[in-house]
C-alpha cells in the first residue's frame, strides 16, 4: 500500500508540472514511503531548521545566552518579505527571540543574525559531527537574493524565468540552485533529522525539546498543515520558498500517539510567484501519507 501512495503522490505532482522528492516515515515503526529520496535539492529557508538547532546546541552547553542582546539595522539587513527583513528601523532582540523570528515568520535577517553568532563553517562542522553528511549549510540567507540580483537585476520575474529555463537545462544561472553551491539535503537527509529531533537523539534534550516547541509556532498553514486541520493533531514544521522552490519538512502527531515526520522537496515548471495547486498538492501528499503510515 505505501508504494501505492507513493506512487499516487509522485504521479499527482507530475500533472502539475512539479519535480521533487517526498519521504514520510513514521517515527516510532520506521515503516516509510517516498520517491527520489537521495537526490541533493537547495532547502532555501529549511535549512533554518539545522541552523536552529546547532544555534540551541550552543545554548544548552551554556556556550551561547538566549537573552543576549543583538541589534538589527535594516541597511545592513537581509532580504525577505517576513520579520525583520521588512524593518524599516533599528532594533534590538534577544537571541532567542531571532531564534522564534526565523523559525515562525521564516525570517531571513533573524537567520543572518545569528549565522553572525555562529557562522556557517561552524555550523556545517557541527552537522557534520551529528553524521548528518547530506545536509549542507553553505551561505548566509541573503546569498540566495544576491545571487538572483545578480542574474536579473531587482527583476525577480525575470529571475523566476531564468530559473524555471535552468531546471529544463540543468545549468544554473541563480548559484544558490545549483545543488553544487547551494545550502542542500535530501528528503531522506531531512526526516533522518526530524527524527532524531523528536526521539532526543542528536544534540542536548533542552535544544531539541525548544526546537519542537518552536516548529509547532510557525505561521504559514498554507501547505503540509492545509490537509491536517483537526483538533487531534499536531503539526510542526518549516516551509522553504524561493523563485520556483516550494519544500515543507515537519512533524504530525496524533492524540493516538502516531508520529510521522515528513519532507516535500518540490520544483514547479512554470514562471508563478503564487501557485496554490502545488501548496495544496504538498498537503494532500502530506495527508495521504500519514494516514497511511498511522498504526
Amino acid at each position: 500500500m505505501s508504494a501505492e501512495v507513493a506512487d499516487g503522490i509522485a504521479s499527482a505532482w507530475e500533472a502539475l508540472g512539479v519535480r521533487g522528492s517526498f519521504l514520510a516515515r513514521n517515527i516510532d515503526t520506521g515503516e516509510e514511503l517516498g520517491f527520489a529520496v537521495d537526490v541533493p535539492a537547495p532547502l532555501a529557508s529549511v535549512v533554518k531548521v539545522p541552523l536552529a538547532l546547532v544555534v540551541l546546541d550552543r545554548i544548552a552547553a551554556g556556550e551561547l545566552d538566549p537573552a543576549r542582546p543583538v541589534t538589527y539595522v535594516p541597511s545592513a539587513g537581509s532580504a525577505g518579505p517576513t520579520g525583520l527583513a521588512a524593518f524599516r528601523h533599528p532594533v534590538t532582540l534577544a537571541v532567542g527571540d531571532l531564534l522564534l523570528m526565523m523559525l515562525s515568520v521564516s525570517d531571513n535577517s533573524a537567520a543572518d543574525l545569528l549565522l553572525d553568532l555562529v557562522p556557517v563553517p561552524e555550523v556545517a562542522a557541527r552537522l557534520h559531527s551529528w553524521d548528518c553528511p547530506d545536509l549542507r549549510v553553505r551561505h548566509r540567507l541573503h546569498h540566495m537574493y544576491a545571487c538572483a540580483a545578480g542574474a536579473a537585476g531587482n527583476d525577480f520575474s525575470l529571475a523566476l524565468e531564468l530559473a524555471v529555463r535552468d531546471e529544463r537545462t540543468g545549468r544554473h544561472t541563480i548559484e544558490t540552485l545549483d545543488p553544487a553551491h547551494a545550502s542542500t539535503g535530501t528528503a531522506r537527509a531531512l526526516v533522518s533529522l526530524l527524527e532524531r529531533v523528536w526521539r532526543d537523539e542528536i544534540s542536548e534534550p533542552a535544544a531539541t525539546a525548544e526546537l519542537r516547541r518552536l516548529m509547532g509556532l510557525q505561521v504559514f498553514a498554507h501547505r503540509m498543515v492545509s490537509e491536517l486541520r483537526a483538533d487531534s493533531l499536531r503539526f510542526s514544521g518549516k516551509t522553504g520558498s524561493f523563485l520556483h522552490l516550494r519544500h515543507e519538512i515537519g512533524v504530525v502527531e496524533a492524540d493516538s500517539g502516531d508520529r510521522v515526520a515528513l519532507a516535500a522537496l518540490t520544483r514547479a515548471d512554470r514562471r508563478a510567484a503564487l501557485a496554490p495547486d502545488i501548496d495544496l498538492a504538498i498537503g494532500a501528499a502530506a495527508r495521504r501519507a500519514f494516514e497511511a503510515l498511522r498504526k
